[in-house]
């Protein structure tokens, strides 16, 4: 009997459909894939969304996850010869829709959930139809039979469309994973500006910002890099040539980074991704500077290189020297990888209440791997070695949407940060339930300038 060789396995494995591996309910990665491939989204826009980016935003962050996440697809409708308002390459909205592989349609299809952007109407009942909604730096979900709870909808924002359209999917894909009763039927939200109050309160909306973030090093690109790469290429400045980046990683692009990371595609697979994303920052318009090296305890920044990094790096010994490097302050995000921790993500910034080194002690990301589950005890009777076997059931569960909603918290406490505001320690949350989070606000915030530019306002 030839052995399988797994790390190809490993290296194609979609990281959300992974998720049927570990629970058991599929025997094999082709049957993980079929059941994925019946989870379909509909997203109907109303004439509103012409004229917000924020909506705009919204629907394309939804586009964007949802396509990697859903492999029946996602559909939208209501966004004929609509204007993109967004810095995209695109002309409308309906060709931005399409480039990130989204069907354009006149009337979608009825029998999937169904995401309503704006004012949109549904012509019958739906067993699953949400509203995502917005105000300033508020956004969430609420039913459609409850027009009363849309927020005001007029201040923009363009975190809380990319946080608003992350809500919605993680909603959807609730829904149709079943499990959770009140998926549709609840009304969710965040704010990005007092992420401790109720997110539907007056003081949770926060002022419109005139200062962007102008000089920025990125510490990892994979989910959660290239989410923060997404909502800074969507946000409004008025001169992108004085951004500059760094970006730092030294892994190559697998087929699996599609299925998590919001600016990967597959004609990327087995390039660099600091080289890939560079290319892709360029062409916002922002001035990039790659570093193809681990990001490891002796690793230094000068005085001339950017004082806020921005990380969203797995490994434990990498997080653990965060503090080390000499950066003026870090804001770090981490995500979930279990079957049911997948959803939880946790933001923190340094310097803050706690050291990096005691967050993550040495001794690595010590975790649970289970090879008898069925699809993996199928792979070793096929051939595949314990060793290739580990390694491919070792790999995290990963959602796009997860990675969007913490790259929203993240961009939110630099933008705080960039306009003279509070700050926080750490945010701790789960799609599951945003009502039982954890926040912890910065006892010392320690202002300082961390280069900036103007909005457009």
């Amino acid at each position: 009997m030839n052995a399988i060789d797994t790390k190809p396995l490993a290296d194609r494995l979609h990281r959300l459909v992974k998720l049927a591996l570990d629970t058991g309910e599929a025997a094999s990665i082709e049957e993980a894939e079929r059941i994925f491939t019946g989870y379909r989204l509909s997203i109907a826009a109303g004439a509103e969304v012409a004229y917000s980016a924020t909506f705009q935003a919204a629907l394309l962050t939804a586009v964007n996850a949802g396509m990697r996440s859903l492999l029946g697809g996602v559909e939208v409708e209501g966004i004929a010869d609509m204007p993109l308002l967004l810095p995209l390459p695109q002309k409308s909205l309906a060709e931005a829709v399409k480039a990130l592989g989204g069907r354009v349609m006149i009337t979608s299809a009825r029998d999937c959930p169904l995401l309503v952007v704006g004012s949109g109407k549904i012509a019958e009942a739906r067993k699953f139809a949400v509203r995502m909604t917005f105000d300033g730096w508020t956004a969430g979900l609420v039913r459609m039979d409850r027009e009363g709870s849309r927020l005001a909808e007029r201040q923009e924002f363009i975190p809380s469309g990319i946080l608003a359209g992350a809500l919605g999917v993680a909603e959807a894909f609730l829904y149709l994973r079943g499990g959770y009763p009140a998926a549709g039927r609840r009304e969710t939200g965040l704010s990005l500006w007092r992420p401790e109050l109720d997110w539907r309160a007056a003081e949770a909306v926060g002022p419109t910002i005139t200062s962007l973030p102008s000089s920025l090093w990125l510490i990892g690109l994979g989910n959660l890099g290239q989410a923060y790469l997404w909502t800074l290429g969507l946000l409004p400045y008025a001169a992108a040539e004085d951004v500059r980046l760094v970006l730092h990683d030294y892994d190559v692009l697998a087929h699996s980074n599609e299925s998590t990371s919001l600016l990967t595609h597959s004609e990327m697979i087995g390039t660099r991704k600091t080289r890939a994303l560079a290319a892709w920052a360029e062409r916002r318009g922002f001035h990039t500077t790659i570093i193809e090296r681990r990001f490891a305890p002796d690793f230094r920044v000068s005085s001339d290189d950017p004082a806020v990094a921005l990380c969203g790096v797995d490994n434990a010994l990498a997080r653990a020297a965060l503090e080390d490097a000499g950066f003026a302050r870090v804001i770090e995000s981490g995500l979930g990888g279990g079957t049911r921790d997948f959803m939880g993500f946790r933001t923190h910034v340094f310097p803050g209440g706690r050291k990096a080194r005691e967050i993550w002690p040495s001794g690595g990301d010590a975790a649970g791997i289970r090879t008898d589950l069925p699809a993996y005890q199928a792979l070793a009777a096929a051939g595949a070695d314990r060793c290739g076997l580990t390694q491919l059931a070792g790999r995290t569960v990963g959602a796009p949407f997860v990675g969007a909603v913490a790259a929203a918290t993240v961009i939110g406490e630099l933008l705080r940060l960039t306009n003279g505001a509070h700050g926080y320690d750490l945010l701790d949350g789960h799609l599951g339930n945003l009502g039982h989070r954890t926040i912890i606000p910065a006892a010392d915030a320690n202002p300082f300038n961390p280069g900036v530019t103007p909005a457009i306002t």
